[in-house]
């Protein structure tokens, strides 16, 4: 153990070490880490924000380099039983799936790099990649998409709309991955700054005050119909921007005009590219 430690340096020691004392061994008989440790460190070790805190790149060099603390995690996620699972808070709950969705997604891409530019080449012809089954959760061989659209979107118990700006798709077009985990204590302040964080990013969402037009993701086009019928209580899209105006339009006079005005929307193309650290 010292001669391998001796061997790293810098933030890697620091994690390594860490990790060792947090990480329990396969098959655990304690409860399930709701603080995600392991995860969490990962994350803060590997993933860079810009200078205005609205995207992030991953490294996936570090992660790759990290790999077997990855999968240990991984393990310990699949190692919880839906009897489990229905003990957990509503928080507890939504918090596993999206660090559930995030880390495996980092696990996909990890399966081809460094020989990958987007996560989209690592489907097939018959099947996108956020349809490949390639992990087990809660009882059941699972994709990306199930976790997403099945236990996410269409279990009927989050109502979530905001979860589109805390799931990660390892692209630039979406919203940034947390270099931190999703925790149930501070989920909600989580999730309302991972959306504040992607409406801000005017390379993504912007609001052109001299034609009222909010150009904005796709992700809003594709999701429409989630921030009509989550528990925040968004009526439409234009409502949910009329909330949020700070966070779309630049200064005081467009915020005064996408709250009033009749709003007309765009929506941008996306950009597939990997989010990895150059």
């Amino acid at each position: 153990m010292a001669f391998f430690l001796k061997r790293i340096t810098g933030g890697l020691l620091l994690m390594a070490t860490a990790l060792f004392l947090l990480i329990p061994a396969p098959g655990r008989a304690d409860p399930f880490d709701h603080e995600h440790a392991t995860w969490n460190l990962l994350v803060k070790n590997n993933v860079h924000w810009n200078l205005n805190r609205t995207a992030s790149q991953v490294n996936y060099s570090g992660l790759q380099n990290t790999h077997d603390f990855l999968q240990r995690y991984l393990s310990s996620l699949s190692l919880v039983t839906p009897a489990e699972f229905d003990t957990f808070s509503r928080e507890q709950q939504l918090a596993f799936l999206i660090n559930a969705y995030n880390a495996f997604t980092v696990e996909l891409i990890l399966t081809e790099y460094p020989g990958v530019s987007s996560i989209k080449e690592l489907g097939s012809f018959f099947s996108s990649p956020w349809k490949k089954k390639f992990f087990n959760l809660l009882g059941e061989s699972q994709s990306l998409d199930s976790i997403e659209h099945d236990l996410i979107r269409g279990s009927g118990r989050y109502n979530e709309p905001l979860i589109h700006f805390a799931v990660n798709c390892a692209s630039i077009g979406c919203p940034a991955l947390l270099d931190e985990a999703f925790v149930a204590e501070k989920l909600d302040q989580q999730l309302l700054e991972s959306a504040e964080r992607f409406l801000h990013d005017r390379s993504r969402n912007h609001f052109d005050v001299k034609t009222g037009t909010v150009e904005v993701s796709s992700i809003f086009d594709w999701y429409a119909e989630d921030f009509t019928k989550g528990w925040r209580g968004y009526d439409s899209l234009h409502d949910f921007f009329r909330t949020h105006a700070d966070w779309i339009a630049d200064d005081a006079e467009g915020v005064e005009k996408l709250r009033k005005a009749v709003l007309r929307i765009e929506f941008l193309d996306y950009d597939w590219s990997l989010t990895t650290l150059r």
